[in-house]
C-alpha cells in the first residue's frame, strides 16, 4: 500500500476519489436490488414451469395406461438441438429459450401402434418443458454469480474504500491544520523578536 502523502494536492485527490465512490455506490446498490428481484422472478418462473410439467406428465401417464402395446418410442424421436437467443438482465447476457429441434425416424404405420403419434407429441412437449427449465436454471446461475460480484463491490465501497478515503482526508486535514497553526505561532514569535529588536535599537 502506497504511503499517504500529507499535501494539499493529495487532499484534493482524496476528496475527488470520495466523491466518485459516493456517486458510484448508489448505482451498485440499485443493481444489487435489481438482481435480487430478478432471482425471485426466475424462482417463480421455474416453479410455474415445474407445475406445468407435473400436470402434463400426470395426463400422459393416465393416457398411456389405456394402451397395452409396448414400443420403444425413444427410437422414433431424439433431440437435435435446443435453440436459444441472447437476452439481458441488469446488464448481463443470458440465454433465452426459443425452441427444441428434433430428429424423427420414419416408421411403418401398419406395424406401429396408433398411439405412437400421440407419444411423439408428448415427448416433444415434455422435452420443451425440460429445456425451458434447464435454460431458467442457467439464467438463475448467471444472475446469482453477478449478484455475488456486485455484493462484493458494494461491501468493498461501503466497508473499505469510502471509510479509508474519509480517514485519509481526516489525517491530511489534521496534519495541514497543525502545519498552519505552527506557521501562525512561528510567525507571531518572529514578529515579537523583530519588535524586541526594534525596541532595543530605538532605546
Amino acid at each position: 500500500m502506497a504511503k499517504l502523502r500529507l499535501t494539499k494536492n493529495e487532499l484534493k485527490k482524496q476528496k475527488d476519489s470520495l466523491k466518485r465512490f459516493q456517486q458510484y455506490l448508489p448505482t451498485l446498490l440499485l443493481k444489487k436490488q435489481q438482481l435480487q428481484s430478478e432471482i425471485l422472478k426466475l424462482k417463480q418462473q421455474r416453479e410455474q414451469m415445474k407445475q406445468k410439467r407435473a400436470y402434463f406428465k400426470a395426463k400422459v401417464y393416465e393416457w398411456a395406461d389405456v394402451f397395452s402395446e409396448k414400443i420403444n418410442i425413444e427410437k422414433l424421436i431424439a433431440i437435435k438441438e435446443i435453440v436459444t437467443s441472447t437476452g439481458n438482465i441488469a446488464g448481463i447476457d443470458i440465454p433465452v429459450f426459443e425452441k427444441v429441434v428434433f430428429t424423427e425416424a420414419k416408421y411403418d404405420f401398419n406395424t406401429t401402434p396408433l398411439w405412437a403419434d400421440f407419444g411423439i407429441k408428448a415427448i416433444k412437449e415434455m422435452a420443451g418443458y425440460n429445456a425451458q427449465l434447464m435454460i431458467l436454471k442457467k439464467q438463475d446461475e448467471l444472475v446469482r454469480e453477478e449478484l455475488r460480484i456486485t455484493t462484493q463491490r458494494v461491501n468493498l465501497f461501503e466497508k473499505v474504500m469510502i471509510p479509508d478515503t474519509k480517514e485519509n482526508i481526516r489525517t491530511i486535514q489534521i496534519y495541514l491544520g497543525d502545519l498552519q497553526t505552527a506557521s501562525v505561532v512561528t510567525g507571531k514569535i518572529a514578529k515579537e523578536k523583530i519588535l524586541k529588536k526594534q525596541q532595543l535599537v530605538s532605546s
